[in-house]
């Protein structure tokens, strides 16, 4: 007869496999997937809980897309754009993965926007939960930054023109913004500095500070636990439980597939477009910056002027300050929405406003005639680009410089020193001319080395009249750079 107040223990690792225990001997597999899996999560799940773990797949997703990416870019503004063209027309599925990276960081907007909303009006943000919204506005931050800065990388046309307008805004910046334009830029007009300084920031800094910041917020959210339905206590949870396993874990990965779907779906009927090749002394092209940055370049068109400095960096440091401050104005333990209108009100507010500046935006576009016919060359420019053929430029250009196999080393400075200053952006990056200024070719043969030294320094009122701004270099490398423009035969 069986013994009732001593029954037999039960294995309760019956059911595991041999070659899972041996792994969890090792590694206390068991253990983690418990600290994973078993979260409490007051009132049980909910698909208003799948935008964290949206996000999470998304930013897996661009890093993977990414790492396949770079394997063919060349940060340079001599090769990105002959690299991405590649990477569309040649790569097998090169412009499929290209899509979705590029339709991914889309997609990471539109969930943060959510992610938020829904936090905002569940008030998760209460109970102790103040480093966890912190870390959160510093992660919507560094998202921003990797959307701005993968966005020149291309250097097309569109690129090249919305990044310049981006980071004169930057310039504005009170005391330190031509130091920071300065920096961002690493010389005063873009170029491959430029580039190569982007690629470093959205291919290492940037994915680097979110793996942390991310770590960050997953430790803190799962110290703090979940915060429930906005009925719910938020320091005293009462409601009854649900484990995230399984529930919410099938929700997270319902939901990821549907992003998987939608993305793919995307990239394969609208792939992603990429124009011509970045011309810097275009002064006919309109730039226009992504959806999600319109808005604010349609807010600047606004205070531009004596206002430039107060609505272009004041009034948005000190919204981007109360958004991070809302945990500490609003700490009580109300969550209900229409119990908080202040909180609730002012999002909406700004939300709205900030659609309208869009819309606006879209509006004044197309009411301008000449506007919209510009900005209509440009689209079918892009168009046009995508369907020709690859061209791969194998040899160099007639008017390439010889100084690209010099042995001098002076010659090798001079070239460095032109490439950091604004002389290519109108005498063309090899010296060959554009529509704003003459070709530099031959001018060893014409003047001194004395003299081009000379005109360097003591611009001719023909040359101040073109706009080329003064040249402020010592004598060596002032020296350095006659050397390699006399070198330009």
């Amino acid at each position: 007869m069986p013994d009732l107040e001593h029954p037999a223990p039960v294995d309760t690792q019956r059911h595991v496999p041999g070659w899972m225990k041996w792994l969890d001997r090792r590694t206390g597999i068991h253990s983690l997937l418990h600290e994973a899996l078993d979260e409490p999560i007051p009132g049980g799940a909910r698909w208003a809980y799948v935008f964290g773990s949206g996000l999470l797949y998304l930013f897996l997703s661009q890093v993977i897309t990414g790492v396949f990416l770079a394997l063919y870019y060349v940060p340079s503004s001599d090769h990105a754009h002959i690299t991405v063209s590649y990477i569309s027309k040649v790569v097998s599925s090169g412009l499929f993965l290209r899509s979705i990276h590029a339709y991914g960081a889309t997609a990471i907007i539109i969930l943060l926007f959510l992610h938020i909303s829904q936090t905002l009006l569940y008030g998760s943000y209460k109970g102790r939960r103040e480093l966890l919204w912190l870390s959160g506005c510093f992660l919507l931050a560094l998202m921003l930054g990797m959307a701005f800065t993968g966005y020149l990388l291309p250097w097309d046309q569109k690129a090249y023109f919305a990044t310049a307008v981006g980071t004169n805004i930057i310039s504005e910046v009170p005391l330190i913004g031509a130091s920071l334009q300065q920096l961002l830029r690493g010389s005063p007009q873009m170029g491959t500095l430029t580039l190569s300084r982007f690629f470093v920031l959205h291919v290492f800094v940037l994915p680097g500070l979110l793996m942390a910041f991310i770590a960050m917020h997953v430790f803190l959210f799962r110290k703090a636990g979940a915060a429930g339905p906005f009925k719910e206590d938020p320091v005293h949870p009462k409601l009854p439980t649900q484990k995230f396993y399984p529930r919410q874990l099938v929700m997270d990965m319902t939901a990821s597939l549907l992003i998987i779907l939608a993305l793919g779906l995307v990239a394969y009927f609208v792939p992603i477009h990429l124009g011509p090749q970045a011309n810097t002394s275009d002064t006919s092209y309109i730039p226009r910056p992504e959806w999600y940055y319109l808005p604010i370049f349609q807010w600047l068109k606004i205070v531009s002027g004596r206002w430039s400095l107060f609505g272009g960096i004041v009034l948005p440091g000190l919204l981007a300050l109360l958004f991070a401050s809302i945990p500490f104005l609003d700490s009580g333990r109300e969550r209900r929405p229409w119990r908080r209108p202040v909180v609730v009100a002012g999002f909406a507010i700004f939300v709205v406003s900030y659609a309208g500046l869009g819309a606006i935006s879209y509006h004044d576009d197309a009411a301008d005639l000449n506007v919209a016919a510009q900005l209509a060359r440009q689209k079918q420019a892009e168009i046009d680009y995508m369907r020709q053929p690859f061209q791969f430029q194998s040899q160099p250009s007639a008017l390439a410089p010889l100084t690209l196999v010099t042995v001098d080393p002076l010659v090798v400075k001079g070239t460095a020193i032109f490439a950091a200053q604004p002389c290519g952006g109108c005498h063309g990056d090899k010296g060959e001319g554009t529509a704003a200024a003459p070709a530099l070719i031959g001018i060893g043969q014409k003047y001194s080395a004395d003299h081009v030294a000379y005109l360097l320094h003591h611009r001719t009122a023909k040359m101040i009249q073109g706009g080329m701004p003064p040249v402020d270099l010592n004598q060596a490398d002032t020296d350095a750079l006659v050397a390699y423009l006399r070198s330009l035969k």
